[in-house]
């Protein structure tokens, strides 16, 4: 295996490594639900993908025993 000859510096290890840097994922509109989304991938929020229901979306319901804050606050009179 063969040796490097003479020892790489910092800054040209550096320069060398810069272009491994990630960049950030660019993020496209929903044309339904208009929030981001990555390209090319079906929405998350409302499962359409060009314009076709790909996924069904279940969503959460709140449990019917517990109140919400807002009704437990009552101002008194």
């Amino acid at each position: 295996m063969a040796l490097p000859v003479k020892k790489s510096t910092k800054t040209r290890k550096r320069r060398r490594l810069a272009y491994f840097k990630q960049s950030k994922t660019p993020l496209s509109v929903c044309p339904k639900c208009k929030k981001p989304i990555r390209s090319h991938q079906a929405c998350s929020f409302c499962g359409t993908y060009k314009g076709r229901e790909i996924v069904e979306i279940k969503i959460k319901k709140a449990k019917p025993g517990k109140p919400k804050k807002e009704e437990e606050k009552q101002p008194k009179t």
